[in-house]
């Protein structure tokens, strides 16, 4: 990939990412913990209410708000919402130091997934995959993992050893959705929607974040620089540019994502068998051009 791309993968921790992001931003430009209980769009410039006051107005309301996202099913209240998707995913961080594992991997069984993603600091970020009905739960997800995959190919179990046993504090457990539908629009008078809440999708290629911070950067290009003039006239047809720059572009995405999951999740052992066999026999660049439109297909609008 890095041959192709000219840069490898790069896995960052969130909370690492939100803190440098925060870092960069003036300390009063942000209010931690401040509950925003509805947006009012309908007199032409967004309020916030917020849940310890006063009401905030704004030129411009970014919504941020994930994947249940309130504001998504205030301003779209005819839209599908959420769909799931088959599976269940745990997560966790592990501390793997002696470990010598160089690069990701993802392993493909009958209806189950592992992956495996090495971080710069000595941790490894597990998650693993698994059809069940939705709001399926183990009272021990460490003890779940380590039966369904601590017979899987090294260094699965050596990583799974690593778990630690505070099984709820340790490993998160979601069950997986995407939107069942793109919506109409990303944006609804001075309110934009990005990341998750704009166009959820299935994890499966590592695009959940990364489409998001596309979004931001577009985002940031289509909207007046702020430069002191009463520049707000120009807002709505920056919305307009944007949902025209990234709606087709991450419902395309989303999609993918999707069938890759189908895949991923096939439990048929004829139908896996035929599976793992055009996985093996398809050549590696052949597989890396697919990919293109992901890694070299984004384009700032204008």
């Amino acid at each position: 990939m890095a041959a192709r791309y000219g840069l490898p993968p790069i896995a960052v921790p969130r909370p690492a990412l939100a803190a440098a992001l925060a870092a960069s931003l003036p300390p009063e430009a942000l209010r931690h913990g401040t509950a925003v209980t509805a947006v009012d769009n309908a007199a032409g410039r967004p309020i916030v209410r917020t849940e310890a006051g006063p009401d905030l107005p704004a030129d411009l309301v970014v919504a941020a708000d994930g994947i249940h996202s309130p504001l998504r099913r205030t301003y779209f209240p005819s839209h599908p919402g959420l769909h799931y998707l088959g599976e269940t995913a745990w997560r966790t961080l592990v501390d793997a130091p002696d470990l010598r594992i160089p690069a990701m991997s993802e392993t493909w069984g009958r209806g189950e997934r592992f992956g495996v993603t090495p971080l710069s600091d000595g941790r490894f970020y597990l998650y693993a995959t698994a059809v069940v009905p939705a709001g399926t739960r183990s009272a021990a997800p460490r003890a779940e993992l380590l039966r369904r995959f601590g017979s899987w190919h090294d260094p699965i179990p050596a990583l799974l050893e690593r778990v630690g046993r505070l099984d709820s504090a340790d490993v998160l457990q979601n069950d997986l959705y995407d939107l069942a539908a793109p919506l109409p629009s990303l944006h609804h008078g001075r309110i934009a929607w990005v990341g998750d809440a704009a166009h959820a999708m299935a994890p499966n290629l590592g695009q959940g974040g990364c489409q998001a911070i596309e979004d931001a950067v577009v985002l940031a290009h289509l909207l007046p620089a702020g430069d002191g003039g009463d520049s707000s006239d120009t807002i709505p047809g920056a919305l307009a540019a944007y949902t025209a720059a990234r709606r087709d572009r991450t419902h395309a995405v989303r999609v993918r994502a999707r069938r890759v999951g189908r895949l991923g999740a096939i439990r048929n052992p004829l139908a896996a068998a035929a599976r793992d066999f055009a996985v093996r026999a398809t050549p590696g660049n052949l597989a890396l051009r697919g990919m293109d439109d992901l890694f070299n297909g984004f384009r700032l609008p204008g």
